[in-house]
């Protein structure tokens, strides 16, 4: 499998620029998740590395070879579109069998190659329906296995779950990632769900405005964002974030705002001992919120009372809505005391489950 290298990448369209000069390593072997809001550049970088776009600027390298002048069938890639791109005469066998026989490989190679993918993705039973007799989540199947069937060195996949409903979605998910651990090549994938990233990802890049903004394993972007960005986008329910001003208060660094005073732990104190900014954001995740009964004594944790505004009964869990002065705040808790809309709550933070950020930059301290 190659190395492959994006160096200093461009793509306008007119005046209208996709993406800036970027730069990207994306290591043999590797599932690699391109991550990110509608419009930040992910699916335009994956085209470019299927050699659908053309380059505006700078250069892309398999090996140190550089490719942007290969035409995509020269590319050794296969590719998962979002769409599934069927063809609707053929049916399944014909589908996942189209490159190999524009490839002119041998018949009892190609048969070989199509029962054994179709057997991995469990859709043996269906090669003589076509493909207006599926159901989605068995188009999606057919169409990575069109992919499977090249063995190629490079897989890319344009967020291929987008179209399902959420229980088959989380089924083909499953299925990505037992498939990831039989097929040694290198895979990047595209979508907007921060969950599939955290889930299939051995590395995440996370983009915006065509930009990369952080990269690293799911844990890494997780436990420490680089910025207020990347904190809001990674993690389910998202980040919450109020505004606050540090103060020093008791020999101790603080932070306060509206409806809410928390004593910050050491560790973050002396990174802001010497900041002579005070105006702040604050990032709290929602599962960083403890009850009650979790309090009991622990008195490390500093206390928030909040007035729950709607409760979101989801099983093991609730995710509460509720208010911290006029903002949002969202709660994650178990659900064995459930609580009911129009409560008003104490909880408990540990104070190193407190994140802040610059007002100006947006980058964590």
């Amino acid at each position: 499998m190659p190395q492959i290298s994006l160096q200093q990448v461009e793509k306008s369209y007119g005046s209208v620029r996709v993406l800036p000069p970027l730069d990207l390593e994306l290591n043999d072997a590797e599932f690699t998740v391109l991550v990110g809001p509608s419009g930040c550049g992910k699916s335009t970088t994956l085209r470019i590395l299927a050699g659908l776009e053309t380059l505006s600027g700078g250069e892309i390298y398999f090996d140190d070879k550089p490719i942007s002048a290969l035409e995509p069938k020269d590319r050794d890639i296969a590719m998962v579109f979002q769409d599934y791109a069927l063809y609707p005469h053929m049916n399944i066998a014909r589908n996942m069998s189209f490159a190999l026989r524009l490839q002119k490989r041998p018949k009892s190679e190609i048969d070989q190659k199509v029962q054994t993918v179709a057997g991995m993705l469990n859709i043996g039973h269906l090669l003589e329906r076509k493909p207006a007799e599926l159901s989605g989540g068995q188009r999606q199947r057919v169409a990575m296995g069109r992919a499977l069937v090249r063995d190629a060195s490079t897989f890319l996949f344009d967020e291929p779950l987008s179209n399902l409903d959420a229980k088959l979605r989380a089924k083909m998910r499953t299925e990505l990632a037992e498939m990831r651990q039989t097929i040694n090549k290198n895979m990047i994938y595209v979508t907007h769900d921060q969950v599939e990233a955290m889930t299939l990802g051995d590395r995440i890049v996370v983009m915006c405005d065509g930009i990369i903004q952080q990269q690293g394993s799911p844990e890494d972007l997780f436990k420490s964002p680089v910025n207020k960005f990347v904190a809001g986008f990674m993690g389910s329910p998202t980040m919450n974030f109020l505004d606050g001003e540090l103060i020093y208060k008791d020999d101790k660094m603080w932070v306060e705002g509206d409806g809410y005073s928390l004593p910050l732990s050491t560790s973050l104190s002396s990174k802001l001992e010497h900041t002579s900014q005070r105006s702040i954001y604050i990032g709290i995740r929602p599962s960083a919120f403890k009850t009650l009964k979790e309090l009991e004594g622990s008195k490390s944790l500093a206390e928030i009372t909040l007035r729950v505004v709607v409760s979101e009964y989801l099983g093991s869990t609730s995710v509460l809505s509720t208010r911290c002065g006029e903002d949002e705040v969202l709660v994650e808790i178990d659900s064995v005391r459930p609580i009911q809309s129009g409560e008003t709550v104490t909880f408990g933070i540990d104070p190193e489950d407190i994140m802040i950020f610059d007002r100006k930059s947006e980058k964590r301290f």
